[in-house]
């Protein structure tokens, strides 16, 4: 019985500090392959604007599309926000509350915050 009770505490103990180490890693880490498909698109978006003189339209989904925007995921939702100062920002949407994996073309680095751009 005292071997069992060892065993299973040892296991917890394990599952825990898991959890603690996976929590505290840099979010380069734990959402990479988010960050990695963000900066294709933060870059298609830097040449749109380039080519354009402007950003593409918050709700001109038919060029987000074209840009690298995924607008069929059901599992996180990037959201895409401009402001009137040319500024953009996108969010992977996760649930109703944030804070969320958010870049901001004025910070220009990922970060987990709320979103400063409102649509």
């Amino acid at each position: 019985m005292k071997k069992i009770f060892t065993t299973l505490a040892s296991l917890l103990l394990i599952l825990i500090i898991s959890i603690t180490i996976y929590w505290n890693l840099p979010i380069e880490i734990t959402r990479k392959s988010d960050i990695e498909a963000g900066n294709t698109i933060i870059k298609n978006i830097e040449a749109y604007q380039k080519a354009n003189g402007k950003l593409p339209e918050n709700n001109d989904w038919k060029t987000l599309k074209k840009l690298g925007f995924n607008l069929e995921s059901s599992v996180s939702y990037l959201s895409y926000a401009t402001d009137n100062q040319g500024n953009f920002e996108l969010a992977y949407l996760e649930g109703f509350d944030g804070p969320y994996l958010l870049w901001n073309s004025k910070e220009r680095k990922w970060t987990i915050d709320q979103p400063k751009i409102y649509k």
